[in-house]
C-alpha cells in the first residue's frame, strides 16, 4: 500500500486549487524557459559530418530535408549492440506521429546512433517503427555532441550534460558507452547552426509515459526500473 491521506470531496477541491496555483507557475515559467531557449547564441558547425541514411551518404545539411530547422535524437546504440536502448525506445515510441507535425512546420527529425544503418533499420523494423534512423559511424557527430565516449574521446573531453563524468564513469570497465541526448540547428544561408542540446533528465519533457505516469496516484516508481521493457516484450496480458 502506499502511504497516502484521505479526504473528502471539499477538502480534496481545496488541495488541488492551491496545485493548479502552483501549476499555473510551472506553465508560466515553462514558456519563460523556452523563450531562453531560442534566446541562446547560434554557433556555426564547421565540421563536414558524414551519415549512412536509407538514401546513401548525406551531410547535416542533408538531414534537414528542405527545411530550415532540424532536431536530432541522440539514440543510444552501440556499434556493437544488437538492439537499442530500452530507455530510448520507450522515447522513441513516441516518434513516429510527433515528427510529422514537426516536419510540416518547418523542423526536420531524425534519430542518430553509431550502430551500422542496416542494425538501425532492423530494429526500427522490429519495433514497428517508421521515422528518419541514420548511422554515424562514420565521423564524430556523437562523440562532438557529447553522447559517444571512448577512452581517448574521454581523455579529450571527459563531460555530459556540460559536467565533467564523475570517477566511477572515467573508471567504468564498459568503455566505450553511449548517452542519450538532443540536439537542435538551423540552417540559414547554406550554414549550418547548433542552437541547443539537452541530456540526462532535460530529455524527460519528451519522454511521453513520464508525463503521464507524473499524473498516476504512485508516479514513477523510479526507484526500480526493472518494470519496463521495450514495448514488444511486455508479456501479452499486459499489451
Amino acid at each position: 500500500m502506499t502511504d497516502h491521506r484521505n479526504g473528502t470531496r471539499e477538502e480534496w477541491l481545496a488541495a488541488r486549487l492551491e496545485l493548479l496555483k502552483i501549476e499555473k507557475e510551472v506553465t508560466r515559467l515553462n514558456d519563460d524557459v523556452a523563450r531562453q531557449r531560442r534566446d541562446l547564441p547560434w554557433v556555426r558547425v564547421e565540421e563536414d559530418y558524414a551519415f549512412d541514411t536509407e538514401d546513401g551518404e548525406a551531410t547535416l545539411v542533408d538531414l534537414f530535408r528542405g527545411r530550415s530547422q532540424l532536431i536530432v535524437y541522440h539514440f543510444m546504440f552501440g556499434p556493437d549492440w544488437d538492439e537499442g536502448c530500452p530507455s530510448c525506445s520507450s522515447v522513441a515510441d513516441g516518434f513516429d506521429t510527433t515528427h510529422l507535425h514537426l516536419q510540416n512546420h518547418g523542423v526536420a527529425f531524425t534519430a542518430v546512433s553509431r550502430a551500422p544503418l542496416e542494425k538501425l533499420l532492423a530494429y526500427r523494423k522490429r519495433m514497428g517503427w517508421t521515422f528518419p534512423w541514420v548511422s554515424s559511424a562514420r565521423s564524430d557527430f556523437n562523440f562532438d555532441f557529447g553522447v559517444s565516449f571512448t577512452d581517448e574521446s574521454v581523455a579529450k573531453n571527459g563531460s555530459y550534460n556540460f559536467r565533467p563524468l564523475e570517477a566511477s564513469q572515467l573508471d567504468s570497465p564498459n568503455l566505450p558507452f553511449e548517452y542519450p541526448g538532443m540536439s537542435a540547428f538551423a540552417l540559414e544561408d547554406g550554414a549550418v547552426y547548433h542552437t541547443y542540446s539537452a541530456y540526462a533528465r532535460g530529455l524527460d519533457a519528451l519522454w511521453n509515459m513520464w508525463q503521464w505516469l507524473d499524473r498516476a496516484p504512485m508516479g514513477r516508481n523510479e526507484g526500480d526500473f526493472s518494470w519496463f521493457r521495450r514495448h514488444d516484450q511486455y508479456e501479452a496480458s499486459y499489451r
